[in-house]
This record gives structure tokens, C-alpha cells and sequence, in this order.
């Protein structure tokens, strides 16, 4: 047999091979393949690859072809910074890169380490997703960012540099539901709207609580109307229970919204 490659069994009875390599005292598996052929070369390349502290990562990706591009990334990292992870991460002072091609690298705080060592990052229709408890979570909502908002709208990239996820870099907008940011001549106001068979306008406020509130108002009045719809509810942590009651009561709602919730009860 080989040096690096294992014989294996599929459940039909078809045999495949195993490549691993041993590093530093690990066991690192490289990948199943059809051929011992196949499974030898990519032992041999894998172990080039950690020998030579010389390669670097893109070079490595054009050099080694048979070695996928996320398990030469763990292997380099774990070569130069002494540590294993399972995802196709690379460590940088202060901070990280999860490759999610060769191509496109995204950058992250090392306080989200943990967490993306675990779960891997998918991309489909341009949007980024993790899987996380079966689930496919938006990797936006990390950062309060909801999953209709809009880049430039609700969210954007302080330095530009939209594959760059560390904190300081993410400034989210608009974190309330329903809620969105008007700049009219240097003043800032927030506009409240709510979705019922198109964009109903309850009002536009100076302060962005408050205009959280207004939209929890809202879809409490439109459930009131008979509207069953699970809509999503602000949490305004910036007051207290009694400072939000107050507001809750006394906050306006547009009238053409209001006549148009007593349409419903007709």
C-alpha cells in the first residue's frame, strides 16, 4: 500500500482510498479518492507542502492543485501558527481570514474564532450563510443587521471593503424592523413602515426608539385588527419598562393607516 493511503470499502462494496498525513503529532485526514494513485499523489503533495515553510498560501493553491483549496488552508495554518482547525481558516495578528474560495477572502475579529472554527460559511445568490443547528443562519444577523436590509441603506462597510466582517468595520443603519434612515439636509429622521398587501407609512420620527416603538404599535394595532401575521418585534433596551409605556401611548400613528385597519373590521 502507498505511504499515506488507506483502503476503504463504500457500502456497495466498491473500493476507494484514503489519504492522511501525520503532523506534528496529528492524524490529518487529506480526502477519499478513486484511485491509490489519486490518494498517493496527494499525500506526496501534502506532504511537500508542510516540509517546505517556504510556500505560501497562493502560491500553494496554484502549485497544488490535487489538495482542495480549504484543506490547504488549514494545513498552512496549522504549519505557521501551531494550530488546527477544521475550516478553511487562516490566523493574521489581531485577526483572521476564512477563505471561502481562493479567490474571496473574508475577514473577521479573532473574538468570532470559535465560532467559524465550527461552522462552516456558505455562499448562495451572493448572500452568506452559516449552518448552524440545521439551520441556515445569515451571517448579517451576527451584527444585529436584519435579513431585508439593504447595503448602503440599512448597513454598510466603514472602509469599503465588503469581505471585511470585523466589528469596527460593520455600522448597521437601521437595527429596528421597519424602521429606516432619512437624511434630509444634514438632519436625520427615521420613517416607519409596515408591510400589509404593500408599504403602509405610520410616521416619520426624530428619535430612532421611538420609532421602534411606533412600528411595535403598529403591528399590535394591526393584530387587534384581525391581521394574523407573525411580524417581528423591536426591543428597545434604551428605556425602561415604564419610560416605554409612556411613549407607547402617546406615540402617533398616520391616520390613512388607521383608516385603512378600520376598513378590515368592515
Amino acid at each position: 500500500m502507498t505511504k499515506g493511503v488507506y483502503e476503504a470499502k463504500k457500502k456497495n462494496g466498491q473500493l476507494y482510498y484514503r489519504a492522511h498525513i501525520h503532523f506534528r503529532g496529528k492524524h490529518i485526514a487529506l480526502g477519499s479518492f478513486d484511485t491509490m494513485e489519486h490518494a498517493g499523489k496527494v499525500h506526496e503533495a501534502a506532504r511537500e507542502l508542510l516540509d517546505d515553510s517556504k510556500i505560501t498560501l497562493p502560491d500553494a493553491f496554484s502549485k497544488y492543485p490535487l489538495i482542495r483549496y480549504d484543506k490547504i488552508v488549514t494545513l498552512l495554518n496549522f504549519r505557521n501558527n501551531g494550530i488546527y482547525l477544521g475550516t478553511p481558516i487562516y490566523l493574521l495578528s489581531g485577526y483572521f481570514i476564512y477563505y471561502l474560495s481562493p479567490e474571496l477572502e473574508l475577514k473577521f475579529d479573532n473574538d468570532d474564532l470559535f465560532y467559524y472554527s465550527s461552522h462552516r460559511i456558505l455562499q448562495r445568490g451572493g448572500h452568506l450563510y452559516i449552518n448552524d443547528y440545521g439551520m441556515q443562519v445569515n451571517l448579517l444577523s451576527r451584527y444585529g443587521i436584519k435579513n431585508y436590509a439593504i447595503a448602503g441603506v440599512d448597513y454598510l462597510f466603514a472602509n469599503g471593503d465588503e469581505t471585511d466582517f470585523r466589528y469596527e468595520n460593520i455600522v448597521n443603519i437601521n437595527p429596528y424592523y421597519g424602521v429606516s434612515r432619512l437624511d434630509q439636509n444634514g438632519r436625520i429622521f427615521y420613517q416607519v413602515k409596515i408591510h400589509i398587501n404593500g408599504n403602509y407609512q405610520i410616521g416619520i420620527y426624530e428619535d430612532e426608539a421611538i420609532a421602534a416603538i411606533a412600528y411595535n404599535k403598529a403591528v399590535d394595532l394591526a393584530k387587534a385588527a384581525g391581521i394574523d401575521r407573525n411580524y417581528p418585534t423591536n426591543y428597545v433596551t434604551t428605556m425602561s419598562a415604564k419610560e416605554y409605556a409612556e411613549c407607547y401611548t402617546k406615540i402617533h400613528v398616520s391616520r390613512s393607516y388607521r383608516e385603512y385597519l378600520d376598513t378590515i373590521h368592515i
